[in-house]
């Protein structure tokens, strides 16, 4: 598995986790929003960051999608 994949999995991870979701609601909402793409695309970035940045990050992200 590549660690860009290993990224995506644990930010999907925690997401769900820190919004309660299931992993099919988590899943849904980053297909949706586009968030799997954009977390390959600043992997290289994102990946120095906790967990808790990145789930803000994420946040942020689907927000500024649903304006």
């Amino acid at each position: 598995m590549t660690k860009c994949l290993e990224f995506k999995i644990f930010c999907l991870e925690r997401y769900k986790h820190i919004h309660n979701l299931s992993g099919k609601e988590a899943f849904n909402l980053f297909k949706k929003h586009g968030v799997l793409d954009y977390l390959n695309e600043f992997y290289d970035v994102l990946h120095t960051f906790g967990d808790r940045y990145i789930v803000e990050d994420i946040d942020k992200y689907i927000s500024a999608r649903n304006v």
